[in-house]
């Protein structure tokens, strides 16, 4: 059986949602971020239960075709995003869809439909917490970081990152309460 869970983000999450599973004395032959699979079938009951244990962890099982297709393609860019460096070798559009197998305009219109917001604007969204969990890292410089994230230049991230933001990347490094978002929250 595939479940689908919405707000995992992390490798930790994995973690989190796998113990619970283990504790519901199920058994998950694979545990991705926003989809596991299990060899039992569960009933409503256990589901429900199941469901409110990962409520009180911060996930929620998605039952609705609409809500899986947001949860991938918000996985899909996180996990490009934040885990994979940004490795794009094409662009966005063409990822996501040769990733969920579905037209784009489709997965666009649904996306801005359900969430309020593009697709572009999120993966921008994540591309920004990024740069700032970078710059907080202090381990690279703003060059290294645009290139990291596939930016044509310093100037341009430095622009979108004000944009955002509303501060350079040289001020925010230098803010003492350096608040930043939890992906799932974006």
């Amino acid at each position: 059986m595939q479940l689908y869970i919405k707000n995992m983000v992390c490798s930790r999450c994995k973690m989190v949602v796998k113990n619970e599973l283990i504790k519901f004395g199920l058994q998950p032959s694979s545990v991705e971020l926003g989809e596991v699979i299990i060899s039992e079938e569960l009933d409503t009951l256990k589901k429900e239960q199941l469901n409110q244990a990962l409520l009180s962890l911060g996930f929620d099982l998605i039952d609705d075709k609409k809500s899986k297709v947001i949860e991938k393609v918000k996985t899909l860019i996180i996990d490009l995003v934040h885990n994979r460096n940004n490795e794009l070798n094409t662009n966005l559009s063409e990822y996501l869809s040769s990733n969920l197998f579905q037209d784009y305009n489709s997965l666009s219109n649904l996306f801005s439909e359900v969430e309020n917001t593009t697709i572009e604007k999120y993966f921008i969204l994540q591309k920004i917490e990024k740069v700032k969990e970078l710059l907080i890292y202090e381990e690279l410089t703003l060059s290294e970081i645009a290139y990291q994230l596939n930016y044509s230049s310093v100037g341009y991230l430095s622009n979108q990152f004000k944009k955002i933001t509303g501060f350079s990347p040289t001020y925010f490094k230098l803010l003492k309460n350096k608040k930043r978002r939890q992906i799932e929250d974006l």
